[in-house]
């Protein structure tokens, strides 16, 4: 059914790099370079189609877009869907685009092809309350099931069927609840050896400017619970709610964040392109702190590496940096993905614009 949707095939005006501009002021590591592939003003959430077409989700412009050969000498940037409320979550199989946006799950049937795509049809209701952390984000799991984070609708709260990750199956069906006590998980991504779902989730706000951790957690059993609104981190009790509960009853993160970093989209690496010491590592989009005190300074604002090789606990470490210039932001990077070449692809809301970052030094 048509849901209200403006469907149009428009082609972007996207806005030209400055010489001082990202990507030329992004640091990675040696061998490493960023170019900007195409310009999409809010760039967020990102999904392949199965014959190459790059779709890109806009949080702010309530648009989604379709970039027609991606990688080659003139992508092509196409509005195909607008007036939605606050998209961010988009997946892609079988030829069907789904979109979540703050209170529906649509599906766009044939949705690479320019010519005739079919209506948007709405297949599944989300829990709304408020616009806060309704963001959603989606993405197919190795079980073939649609997965969707579900924030909680405030800074901290106990509120039924919120601060969860839910999954489904293509059609709207057999939904059901995979993990709780999840504050607000805008990424999440499949390891490609074990298949254990990782995802990452936003830590509350005022606790002061070093509490509490974002966090990386590892659900290794559905229906884990990872402590919100109860404990945040490993042990940090909330002070409204955190004496009914234990932080010993609770999933702890796999890994601690940095305060306030706000870690958003993230991708094991399974490409080829990269040296093989990257292979089925983690790569993180800090989108970066918007609370903390000014004699704090800023946190975040980079792509982070996150090793398994390092111990028992995973290693941490900048892999791009450059979206924050003292006190000034030029960027923030929101999603990741691994281009079918092996490179690696990210958004960036602030500059409009999405990054494809290649190897071309010595193995």
């Amino acid at each position: 059914m048509r849901t209200g949707i403006l469907f149009a095939l428009a082609v972007l005006a996207g806005a030209a790099a400055h010489p001082a501009d990202l990507p030329d002021n992004l640091r990675l590591p040696p061998g490493f370079r960023a170019e900007r592939l195409v310009s999409v003003p809010g760039a967020r959430s990102m999904a392949l189609g199965e014959q190459g077409t790059l779709f890109i989700s806009t949080r702010q412009a309530g648009s989604v877009h379709a970039v027609t050969d991606p990688f080659g000498r003139n992508p092509q940037v196409r509005t195909i869907l607008s007036g939605l409320k606050m998209p961010n979550g988009v997946a892609f199989r079988n030829g069907t685009l789904y979109v979540a946006d703050q209170t529906r799950l649509l599906a766009i049937k044939g949705a690479e092809s320019a010519a005739s795509p079919a209506a948007p049809e709405a297949i599944a209701d989300l829990p709304f309350k408020n616009a806060l952390h309704s963001w959603r984000y989606t993405g197919f799991g190795p079980d073939g099931l649609l997965y969707i984070s579900i924030g909680a609708p405030c800074n901290v709260c106990d509120e039924a069927d919120f601060g969860q990750i839910i999954r489904m199956r293509p059609d709207g069906s057999a939904r059901e609840v995979v993990a709780r006590g999840v504050r607000n998980s805008v990424g999440f991504d499949w390891h490609p050896r074990t298949r254990e779902l990782w995802f990452t989730d936003n830590g509350r706000d005022m606790l002061g400017d070093d509490e509490p951790p974002c966090e990386l957690n590892r659900l290794a059993r559905n229906g884990e619970h990872f402590g919100f609104p109860f404990c945040h981190g490993s042990a940090t009790r909330d002070p409204q709610f955190g004496s009914a509960r234990s932080c010993g009853e609770f999933t702890p993160p796999s890994r601690a964040l940095g305060p306030h970093v706000a870690p958003l989209g993230m991708r094991f690496y399974d490409g080829r392109m990269f040296p093989k010491r990257y292979r089925n590592q983690l790569f993180v989009a800090e989108h970066g702190s918007w609370n903390r005190s000014k004699g704090a300074g800023r946190t975040g604002y980079r792509v982070m590496l996150i090793r398994f090789d390092k111990g028992a606990e995973p290693g941490y470490e900048p892999f791009i940096e450059g979206f924050l210039d003292g006190d000034t932001v030029r960027g923030r990077p929101v999603d990741i993905i691994v281009a079918p070449d092996g490179a690696l692809l990210v958004s960036d809301d602030a500059a409009g614009a999405i990054y494809r970052v290649t190897y071309t030094g010595r193995r």
